[in-house]
């Protein structure tokens, strides 16, 4: 007679069949008389949590709820224990897994990411050497088959090729599994303790047989650590995850190990991995193992609380979030509530079911962010390296601010959507800088001061919150601390530690750069002189907008003044060796330019080249389209960063002359032509791109999500929508994939969009009314943002070229 399934199999089943009946359902075609574009009430139907794990998206599918703390998820293998098959613990091709870690950072581009910490891995065995000392992941890990996977919004369900099976779901902060394993066979559960993605400094475990309890914590940080471009600066600790798991059956055995030693029987271990990678870190590290009789009962479940604090503080996490005796399904049924609650905050009406779910999916990843670090009783790990506690008017501390990605894209759509989220995480980066001796960090993991990048994003950012009517954090205090960054020379800013990619300077040798009116590449101590001069001209012209709210005239003008530097590294002299003329080049101390000079040379530049950040200027395209001998000429240059000589499109990336949709730099770029009298070309771009670079299935994003950026151009492209500038609400118009939307945002001030005839045929504006009143200009004023209203298109299959391209009526 044929074994029982365990209850988790069973559930694992139920679910899975549960799973592709809700995406039949999603996926089906209305019949023709119920075809009324009726808003979508249950967007989670529509999420694919795996798109985006090919490709180089950076996702990851695994259990997660909207800014949580808890990320849980599996880490990948390809055969070698101290990295994986992808930046952030798992690749859709790589099939072999070696546990279901805690924590995971949603599409950061540094391989192998960030966090990852604690894999817990159910093994179907005999324990018989340290698991560390498998190097090659040859016995302690496991295939899996995709036919055996399942992920939705907070709950991912996985059966491993050896038998064992897990149902994972989880609240903010803590989360709850059922494992199952064979009957008759060796079951344990290996909580690798040390191996997070980056390795570790320290880790420790001890096991608790009375009270059915693991718990331990990791030191780790090292976010990109391992890159060439000065990532041995942060091969340093910053964060300790503290966990507590309690189970529902006793142990029938225990043991730890270190390194290659194995320790049957005992129930405390401790020991890092480095944060070296390959041979120089292969052996080391350390963990423990629990075991279950499977003779009578096959199944296990485990109730887990984390913190960036204390034991104390994941015990009481679980505690609080968690009842006692909620099942998976229950924290699971939760979970996708929430999500419901977040992402209805956008509800689409019509579309395809594929555009349905890319949109959706997009949204989920962009509402992943900022995560909780505090935990809560409002207590949290400080940049000082102590404890803190969220002050009264802040609901949470908040982090994970890839800032030099998201000041782009993501910011806005925060801002726009859940402008309270916003707030304080406007307070939390200032929290964070008062306790950095004043220094804001442009890419901030959990509480480390990474320095990734280059520029000023967070003066971007706390400008942009403000303009789109962010009220609740200190925002007097805030821009006196980021204009002083922007004013006062720092130490830091002298130094050459982590260049070029990770410099410490947050406003490299600014001293210099306030005399030269430019970031000289031979003594800037930066990632490129011509890429820190235009996001620090970005960063300052969002500071001016802001001073001007503010009511700061005076700082307004030196700021919107600083604004436009970006000139003095346009070389109008600069060529493509074909006529073309008029580039952003670096130039050194002297005034010379760097030479040897190609419109697609990187030299002087952060993770781009000369034709891109050549339209890096969104805060001033009147004045670069002047600079390129007017907007015409302009607008050809344009057409020729997006299409190839022979008139074919080319914005699929991988042509250093054009258009890259894999990375931030040039993502503004199909909305320039609002500006330049040509608004049908941005309309006719940005389908093309929304049509044949996104789509559904893993390989559905361009490139790294960066923290949901690239998912959050596309939520704002397929709304019709874009931010013009950082420091302002301002939007710039393109046309609406959906013929229905309604954002639903907080306090009122809902903006519908109403766009009948959307659909493939017809990707052009024919007309727009704002509030019921016909609106001939390419763009709204901050009013539709900060209070609301409604825009309703009529568009039509060819372009209307006298639509909002009258000089007067255009976006500067």
């Amino acid at each position: 007679m044929p074994s029982r399934p365990s209850r988790a199999a069973r559930r694992f089943a139920a679910r899975a069949a549960a799973i592709v009946l809700t995406g039949a359902l999603a996926g089906a075609v209305m019949p023709p008389a119920a075809q009324a574009d009726p808003l979508v009430t249950r967007p989670t139907a529509y999420v694919d949590p795996l798109i985006g794990t090919a490709n180089g998206g950076n996702t990851f599918p695994g259990a997660t709820l909207p800014y949580g703390m808890i990320a849980w998820s599996p880490t990948s293998t390809t055969g070698d224990q101290t990295s994986t098959g992808a930046a952030n613990g798992y690749e859709y091709g790589a099939t072999r897994m070696r546990g279901l870690s805690l924590t995971h950072v949603n599409g950061a581009g540094c391989n192998p990411g960030a966090a990852g910490d604690v894999p817990i891995m159910p093994f179907v065995g005999d324990v018989t050497s340290s698991p560390s000392a498998d190097t090659k992941d040859a016995v302690y890990a496991s295939n899996f088959s995709h036919d055996n996977e399942r992920a939705v919004p907070g709950r991912y369900t996985v059966g491993l090729d050896s038998g064992a099976t897990a149902d994972l779901a989880v609240s903010e902060r803590a989360g709850v599994a059922d494992f199952g394993f064979p009957a008759g066979r060796p079951a344990n559960l290996l909580f690798r303790v040390s191996n997070s993605l980056n390795g570790s400094e320290d880790a420790e475990i001890e096991i608790d047989t009375a009270h059915r309890k693991v718990a331990g914590s990791v030191l780790t940080g090292a976010f990109c650590g391992r890159r060439a471009n000065g990532g041995t600066n942060n091969r340093k600790s910053y964060y300790r995850l503290y966990f507590s798991a309690s189970f529902d059956r006793d142990f029938a055995s225990t043991g730890t190990w270190r390194d290659g030693a194995l320790a049957p029987g005992a129930t405390t271990g401790s020991g890092g991995e480095g944060y070296a990678t390959g041979a120089a870190r292969a052996g080391r590290g350390s963990g423990g193992w629990v075991g279950f009789d499977t003779a009578t009962d096959v199944d296990v479940s485990m109730r887990i609380g984390i913190s960036y604090v204390s034991q104390e503080g994941a015990e009481a996490n679980l505690r609080k979030e968690i009842a006692p005796r909620a099942s998976v399904d229950d924290v699971a049924g939760a979970g996708s509530r929430a999500w419901d609650r977040e992402l209805g905050s956008v509800r689409v009406g019509g579309g395809s079911g594929d555009q349905r779910t890319t949109f959706y999916t997009a949204l989920y990843h962009s509402l992943m962010q900022p995560n909780l670090i505090s935990d809560t009783d409002g207590r949290y790990p400080g940049m000082d390296g102590r404890p803190h506690r969220v002050t009264r008017g802040q609901g949470a501390q908040y982090s994970n601010f890839s800032g030099w990605d998201q000041y782009r894209a993501q910011i806005q759509l925060l801002a726009l959507l859940k402008p309270r989220i916003a707030g304080d995480f406007a307070q939390s980066l200032y929290n964070f800088a008062r306790q950095n001796g004043g220094v804001w960090d442009r890419w901030v993991h959990v509480n480390g001061a990474t320095h990734v990048m280059t520029g000023d994003p967070s003066a971007a950012t706390l400008a942009t919150f403000y303009a789109m009517g962010v009220r609740n954090f200190d925002y007097e205090g805030a821009f006196e601390s980021l204009a002083r960054q922007a004013t006062v020379p720092h130490p830091d800013g002298l130094n050459d530690a982590g260049c070029p990619g990770q410099c410490t300077g947050q406003r490299p040798n600014l001293a210099q750069y306030l005399e030269s009116h430019y970031a000289a590449q031979d003594v800037c101590h930066c990632w490129g002189g011509a890429a820190e001069t235009l996001e620090d001209a970005v960063a300052d012209d969002a500071l001016g907008r802001w001073a001007r709210l503010l009511g700061r005239d005076e700082e307004a003008n030196a700021f919107e003044e600083r604004g436009r530097w970006w000139r003095n590294v346009f070389n109008p002299e600069a060529s493509d060796g074909a006529g073309t003329t008029g580039y952003i080049q670096a130039r050194n101390l002297d005034g010379s330019w760097l030479t040897p000079f190609g419109p697609g040379s990187d030299r002087g530049f952060a993770q781009g080249t000369s034709a891109t950040y050549t339209w890096m200027v969104p805060q001033d395209v009147q004045g670069l389209a002047d600079a390129m001998g007017g907007r015409d000429i302009a607008a050809k240059r344009l057409d020729a960063f997006f299409h190839k000589a022979d008139g074919s499109w080319s914005v699929k990336g991988g042509d250093a002359l054009r258009y890259d949709p894999t990375n931030e730099p040039g993502i503004h770029a199909p909305w320039l032509y609002n500006a330049l009298g040509q608004p049908w070309k941005t309309q006719e771009t940005v389908r093309e791109i929304v049509n044949t670079v996104y789509g559904t299935g893993p390989r559905g994003l361009p490139g790294n999500d960066d923290l949901g950026t690239m998912s959050s151009w596309y939520v704002f492209s397929a709304l019709g929508l874009y931010p013009r500038t950082p420091g302002s609400a301002t939007m710039l118009l393109g046309t609406p994939l959906f013929p229905r939307a309604v954002l639903d945002r907080p306090r009122g001030g809902d903006i519908t969009i109403s766009a009948p005839d959307a659909g493939s045929t017809r990707p052009y504006i024919g007309a727009v009314r704002v509030d019921g009143r016909t609106h001939d200009r390419s763009w709204t004023d901050d009013r539709l943002v900060t209070r609301g209203g409604s825009l309703t298109y009529r568009l039509a299959a060819q372009p209307n070229t006298d639509w909002a391209t009258g000089p007067a009526g255009l976006p500067q």
